[in-house]
C-alpha cells in the first residue's frame, strides 16, 4: 500500500483545479525523460486519456513541466504510441 501511495501525484492546471493521478509510467526519449499520469477520476472511463510531462530532476527535486513545443509533444506522443504497454491502447492528452 506503500508504495502505491507513492505513485500518486496531484497536478494542478490553469484554472487552480487538482487533479489526483497515479504516475502510469517513465520513459526517456531524445534525452528528456517524461511521465505518463493517468487521471484517478477517469478510472471508469471507456477510453482513459494518459496526461504527458516532461519529468524534471534537478538535485533532490524533481517536478513535472509543460511540454510547450509542440513538435516536440506530437514526437513523444508518437513515441508513446509505438510502446508495447501491457494495458490497452491509451490516447494521449496534453494538459
Amino acid at each position: 500500500m506503500a508504495e502505491e501511495e507513492q505513485n500518486l501525484v496531484e497536478i494542478c492546471d490553469e484554472d487552480g483545479n487538482v487533479t489526483q493521478c497515479e504516475v502510469y509510467d517513465i520513459v526517456e526519449y531524445n534525452d528528456k525523460t517524461y511521465a505518463l499520469l493517468y487521471p484517478l477520476d477517469e478510472e471508469n472511463e471507456e477510453e482513459p486519456e494518459l496526461i504527458v510531462f516532461e519529468y524534471v530532476e534537478e538535485g533532490d527535486e524533481c517536478y513535472f513541466q509543460n511540454i510547450d513545443d509542440q513538435e516536440e509533444f506530437d514526437a513523444v506522443c508518437d513515441y508513446i504510441q509505438s510502446l508495447d504497454f501491457e494495458d490497452e491502447e491509451d490516447i494521449i492528452d496534453e494538459e
